[in-house]
Protein backbone atom coordinates (compact mmCIF):
# COMPACT_ATOMS: atom_id res chain seq x y z
CA UNK A 1 0.00 0.00 0.00
CA UNK A 2 1.37 3.42 -0.91
CA UNK A 3 1.84 6.18 1.63
CA UNK A 4 -0.99 8.12 -0.01
CA UNK A 5 -3.31 5.13 0.40
CA UNK A 6 -2.30 4.73 4.05
CA UNK A 7 -2.95 8.42 4.72
CA UNK A 8 -6.39 8.18 3.11
CA UNK A 9 -7.27 5.06 5.10
CA UNK A 10 -6.12 6.55 8.42
CA UNK A 11 -7.98 9.82 7.90
CA UNK A 12 -11.17 7.99 6.85
CA UNK A 13 -11.00 5.66 9.81
CA UNK A 14 -10.27 8.30 12.43
CA UNK A 15 -12.27 11.32 11.24
CA UNK A 16 -15.12 9.83 9.14
CA UNK A 17 -14.85 12.85 6.85
CA UNK A 18 -17.70 14.21 4.78
CA UNK A 19 -15.06 15.33 2.28
CA UNK A 20 -11.46 14.21 1.94
CA UNK A 21 -8.77 15.07 -0.58
CA UNK A 22 -5.21 13.79 -0.31
CA UNK A 23 -2.83 15.19 -2.90
CA UNK A 24 0.73 13.97 -3.41
CA UNK A 25 2.57 17.21 -4.13
CA UNK A 26 6.04 15.66 -4.07
CA UNK A 27 6.50 16.25 -7.80
CA UNK A 28 6.48 20.00 -7.08
CA UNK A 29 9.59 19.67 -4.92
CA UNK A 30 13.24 18.80 -5.36
CA UNK A 31 12.85 15.06 -4.71
CA UNK A 32 13.31 11.92 -6.81
CA UNK A 33 10.57 10.94 -9.27
CA UNK A 34 7.67 8.98 -7.70
CA UNK A 35 8.48 10.23 -4.20
CA UNK A 36 5.87 10.32 -1.47
CA UNK A 37 7.29 13.02 0.77
CA UNK A 38 5.03 16.07 0.41
CA UNK A 39 1.25 15.88 0.77
CA UNK A 40 -1.71 18.21 1.05
CA UNK A 41 -4.85 17.05 2.84
CA UNK A 42 -8.30 18.61 2.92
CA UNK A 43 -10.41 17.08 5.68
CA UNK A 44 -14.02 18.07 6.37
CA UNK A 45 -15.34 16.44 9.52
CA UNK A 46 -18.00 17.02 12.19
CA UNK A 47 -15.28 15.90 14.62
CA UNK A 48 -13.55 19.26 14.21
CA UNK A 49 -16.49 21.10 15.75
CA UNK A 50 -15.43 23.14 18.77
CA UNK A 51 -11.73 22.60 18.03
CA UNK A 52 -9.21 25.29 17.25
CA UNK A 53 -7.03 24.92 14.17
CA UNK A 54 -4.04 23.89 16.29
CA UNK A 55 -6.02 21.06 17.91
CA UNK A 56 -7.13 19.79 14.50
CA UNK A 57 -3.60 19.82 13.13
CA UNK A 58 -2.16 18.15 16.22
CA UNK A 59 -4.73 15.35 15.88
CA UNK A 60 -3.69 14.72 12.27
CA UNK A 61 0.03 14.91 13.09
CA UNK A 62 -0.44 12.41 15.91
CA UNK A 63 -2.49 10.10 13.69
CA UNK A 64 0.15 10.17 10.94
CA UNK A 65 3.23 9.94 13.18
CA UNK A 66 4.24 6.61 11.65
CA UNK A 67 4.13 8.15 8.16
CA UNK A 68 6.48 10.92 9.27
CA UNK A 69 8.81 8.22 10.60
CA UNK A 70 8.53 6.45 7.21
CA UNK A 71 9.64 9.51 5.21
CA UNK A 72 6.73 11.95 5.08
CA UNK A 73 8.50 15.30 5.06
CA UNK A 74 5.77 17.92 4.68
CA UNK A 75 2.02 17.90 5.20
CA UNK A 76 -0.17 20.87 4.30
CA UNK A 77 -3.39 20.54 6.30
CA UNK A 78 -6.68 22.23 5.57
CA UNK A 79 -9.25 21.19 8.15
CA UNK A 80 -12.88 22.29 8.21
CA UNK A 81 -16.19 21.55 9.82
CA UNK A 82 -19.00 20.95 7.31
CA UNK A 83 -20.29 24.48 7.97
CA UNK A 84 -16.86 26.02 7.33
CA UNK A 85 -16.47 23.97 4.16
CA UNK A 86 -19.92 25.05 2.95
CA UNK A 87 -18.71 28.66 3.03
CA UNK A 88 -15.27 27.97 1.45
CA UNK A 89 -15.85 25.08 -0.98
CA UNK A 90 -12.11 24.84 -1.67
CA UNK A 91 -8.77 24.86 0.05
CA UNK A 92 -6.05 27.35 -0.84
CA UNK A 93 -3.43 26.44 -3.42
CA UNK A 94 -0.08 25.29 -2.14
CA UNK A 95 2.83 27.72 -2.56
CA UNK A 96 5.56 26.97 -5.07
CA UNK A 97 8.59 25.14 -3.71
CA UNK A 98 11.69 27.28 -3.31
CA UNK A 99 13.92 24.60 -1.80
CA UNK A 100 16.96 22.91 -3.27
CA UNK A 101 17.82 23.62 -6.88
CA UNK A 102 14.36 25.02 -7.64
CA UNK A 103 15.39 28.37 -6.15
CA UNK A 104 18.45 28.68 -8.45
Amino acid sequence: MSMQERIIAALHQHFSPEHLDVFNESHQHNVPVNSETHFKVVVVSEGFGGQRLLQRHRAINTLLASEFEAGLHALAMHTYTPEEWQRKQQAPLSPKCMGGSKSD
